[in-house]
């Protein structure tokens, strides 16, 4: 337990030197002020549809290994990266990009906790989640599935709660693929439509012209059809 104690201490103090790091250095090049100002997303939006343009697939692969290591190391979850990746990417290419990354980052953080917190995640929640136990060992794969798409759990205790289960790599690396497919492609959509209303505005738009645009409310009202739908599906699939 003192071991266990002595490592998440490790592994805190590691990435909190690491968010300082990258702080320091973001913001030695820029200015909260000049950062949160329309222009500079403006501007920025260009530079990135220019780089996109001129190279899409090395601009892919780029935001792909960030996206890694947005979800591991750096503990990352899922919203932002996929906000990000539609106003860079697109829907298409970015939803792509994104899932790819985050199964890819969930792996390797399932893997990580596999490895060196198993004993302290089952300490924490084997009581809380043992009625899971017996439908994992039944049908891993559709389980897993069903896990990843209902989400209802932090994305980063939510990659590393099925080391509990003993389940397969492979197993929960297609099951996240597949399972978050469709959270991803509508934030990643939302992403996209907020890159299109700053394509066509020169100052910054009203919120009511935002949330009104179709690429816009279109994701939101069914990105909220599906949370509900998920919300009800998390009664059965955690039920006792």
């Amino acid at each position: 337990m003192e071991k266990a104690k002595k490592f998440k201490l490790i592994i805190g103090l590691s990435y909190s030197i690491l968010v300082a790091i990258f702080l320091i250095l973001f913001f030695s090049k820029f200015s909260l002020q000049e950062i949160t100002s329309y222009d500079f997303i403006k501007v920025n939006r260009l530079y990135f549809l220019e780089l996109k343009n001129s190279n899409v697939l090395l601009i892919s692969i780029i935001f792909l290994v960030l996206t890694i290591l947005w979800v591991f190391p750096f503990l990352g979850f899922g919203s932002p990266i996929a906000l990000l990746g539609g106003f860079i990417l697109g829907k298409w290419i970015g939803t792509i990009v994104v899932v790819l990354g985050l199964s890819i980052g969930a792996t390797f953080l399932y893997m990580f906790g596999n490895y060196f917190l198993k004993d302290l995640i089952k300490e924490k929640f084997l009581n809380k989640f043992q009625n899971l136990e017996k439908k994992f060992k039944n049908a891993e794969f559709f389980y897993l599935l069903v896990y990843r798409f209902i989400g209802g759990i932090p994305w980063q205790l939510s990659c590393i709660l099925p080391t509990i289960f003993n389940v397969k790599i492979r197993n929960f690396f297609f099951a996240s693929l597949i399972g978050i497919i469709p959270q991803i492609f509508l934030v990643v959509s939302i992403g996209s439509g907020l890159e299109k209303i700053i394509e066509q505005n020169s100052e910054v738009p009203k919120i009511t012209d935002i949330i009104s645009s179709p690429e816009i409310f279109i994701p939101i009202i069914i990105f909220f059809c599906l949370l509900i739908i998920t919300i009800i599906l998390r009664r059965f699939f955690y039920k006792n």
